[in-house]
């Protein structure tokens, strides 16, 4: 089924958590532990503002129907930021963009070159980077969604769950948007369909490791991850990409999240 831009564009709305008992939070208080996965994952939303300003000056940008959904994607996207810092506030804890400025000074020079890396290789690689862009990005929501789901389940928290299953219903729309433009594009083209799986099997990371500490990475992958029930889960998005054409048999985010001490079944032998 094809995605409707237009009635996304139209319907697109921030999400809402006011209705919700936050009280609730003091009652029935959260762990460190996820008080940390929240916290990365607010990061996260509120940097997508960074990753919308590396593509706008790809092939990507002169895209109609993705220029107009990455206008509401990154809309929706700052305010999962707002709402998961509205609970973080709660407890003392604040994220905002002092934060993230001091964040991106961090990277220094890595983050300067961003723009102008993706400039290059956009422009160099023509219309077939679109396909990789709008892979990398079914990939990332595919992760995200099956992340908010995740905590969702863990905590069974009466304000923070329905809070995670309203971000997780938007990035759905998200995945379907990257995802219905993916399938599109590759089925297109031979070399979208080679490009896209090199970038993919050699380049993608879980959404937010460029921006956060390998112990807040370690940290957040155990936490949504570990033993059987969260291999079940990576295996499902991976199933999800490998059916992306030309990408049979990928396994990105199991390959990336395995060397994070995540208490799975040893891998079958080849």
């Amino acid at each position: 089924m094809a995605f409707d831009v237009d009635s996304y564009a139209e319907t697109s709305m921030g999400v809402t958590w006011q209705d919700l008992d936050f009280d609730s939070f003091g009652s029935q208080p959260l762990s460190q532990d996820t008080l940390r996965t929240l916290s990365y994952m607010c990061a996260v939303e509120y940097h997508t503002v960074c990753y919308l300003r590396d593509l706008l000056v790809t092939p990507s940008h002169k895209e109609r129907d993705v220029n107009a959904f990455m206008t509401m994607w990154n809309r929706e996207e700052y305010w999962h930021g707002e709402a998961l810092a509205a609970v973080l506030a709660r407890y003392g804890i604040t994220v905002d963009y002092d934060e993230l400025k001091a964040a991106r000074v961090k990277l220094e020079w890595r983050d300067k070159l961003a723009p102008l890396k993706q400039s290059i290789l956009g422009n160099i690689i023509g219309d077939d980077f679109v396909a990789v862009h709008m892979s990398w990005g079914a990939a990332n929501e595919w992760s995200a969604t099956a992340a908010y789901r995740r905590l969702a389940a863990l905590e069974q928290h009466p304000a923070l769950s329905p809070l995670l299953q309203r971000i997780g219903q938007q990035e759905t729309r998200h995945t379907a948007f990257y995802a219905t433009q993916a399938r599109k594009r590759l089925e297109k083209s031979k070399m979208a369909r080679t490009l896209t799986r090199l970038v993919l099997a050699k380049a993608w990371r879980p959404v937010g490791s460029s921006i956060s500490e390998p112990e807040d990475l370690d940290h957040v992958m155990r936490h949504l991850f570990s033993g059987p029930d969260g291999l079940a889960e990576i295996r499902r998005i991976d199933a999800n990409i490998a059916k992306l054409p030309g990408m049979e048999g990928l396994t990105i985010f199991e390959t990336a999240v395995r060397p994070h001490d995540m208490r799975w079944p040893a891998p079958d032998p080849a």
